[in-house]
């Protein structure tokens, strides 16, 4: 067996059993185990549902709760009672680079170990949330060639080592999927629906990519990409701010940002109604302002 096939084979041994099929009402789709008695899905696939059932590769089935969900990053923790499979390892999206080897393990009903691999395509995508909510999106998503369908929805997107980088969430279109990444942020929000059974963030409105910085400033201030926005929703603390579309935003809150994960990890609850000042570039110049964030509804 050739080099690029024993690792996948690795990958597929190594998750299979861990990715469940669960069902709730009408929705379907998978899920990971991530912690004993808990697994982690999309909040689209358990939709408005309380409970559900989980059913793994060798036939066990076991009864779920939904302990809370998160439609702004489309995950969604779940608990049983019953015994699960060994916990999946976790890893960080944070190191990933386009072209790295990806697999992609789902456990569609029916399909039961679906495993599919190919790279990261792109990173830094932004997909609108499935709540119908005008000018929110999923931020920092992972698009991957890896093939996927809808049952692969709550499915792990894993490194050549087995580790889970992603949560895969969507097709994209043909030969594209998308998957919500695995790092800071997104330990933070499991870690505040198992606290809580639901994340308090704070809105700022803005939507954006990463972005070069030019040269002259990249010498100056020792940084070599920042946010670019693509979008300042009307209406918004960003807007109010003085925050335009094309600013390219180097700090915010004192700190530098290279992403849109730079301005997620101090949107939580604890900076609704807090200033937070942001620098920006702006047609050559820097440009200081403070935005109050709300909180999101």
């Amino acid at each position: 067996m050739d080099a690029y096939s024993q690792t996948v084979s690795a990958v597929a041994a190594e998750l299979t059993a861990k990715v469940a099929a669960v069902r709730f009402g009408r929705g379907s789709g998978s899920a990971v185990v991530v912690a004993p008695g808990e697994l982690v899905t999309n909040a689209h696939v358990v939709g408005r549902s309380s409970t559900g059932r989980a059913a793994f590769g060798d036939g066990t089935e076991v009864a779920v709760r939904v302990a809370g969900a998160d439609p702004l990053s489309d995950l969604a923790l779940l608990r049983t009672d019953d015994a699960l499979p060994e916990p999946v390892r976790l890893g960080s999206a944070d190191e990933l680079v386009v072209g790295q080897l990806v697999v992609a393990v789902g456990n569609p009903l029916g399909l039961a170990g679906s495993v599919t691999a190919g790279v990261v395509s792109a990173l830094g995508r932004a997909l609108p949330t499935r709540d119908g909510s005008a000018g929110r999106v999923i931020e920092d998503v992972i698009q991957t060639d890896a093939a996927l369908n809808p049952g692969n929805s709550g499915g792990a997107l894993a490194d050549s080592r087995g580790r889970v980088v992603g949560i895969n969430t969507a097709v994209a279109g043909t030969g594209l999927g998308l998957a919500v990444p695995v790092n800071t942020t997104t330990r933070r929000i499991v870690d505040a629906l198992r606290a809580h059974g639901r994340v308090r963030r704070a809105y700022l409105g803005v939507v954006g990519a990463p972005a070069p910085v030019p040269a002259a400033v990249a010498e100056r201030y020792g940084r070599k990409n920042a946010l670019r926005l693509a979008e300042v929703v009307g209406g918004s603390p960003a807007e109010h701010a003085g925050l335009r579309r094309g600013d390219l935003v180097l700090d915010v809150g004192r700190r530098p940002v290279e992403d849109a994960q730079g301005i997620q990890r101090q949107l939580f609850g604890e900076a609704i109604g807090v200033p937070l000042p942001v620098t920006v570039l702006r047609n050559g110049a820097m440009v200081d302002v403070v935005a109050v964030p709300t909180e999101l509804a």
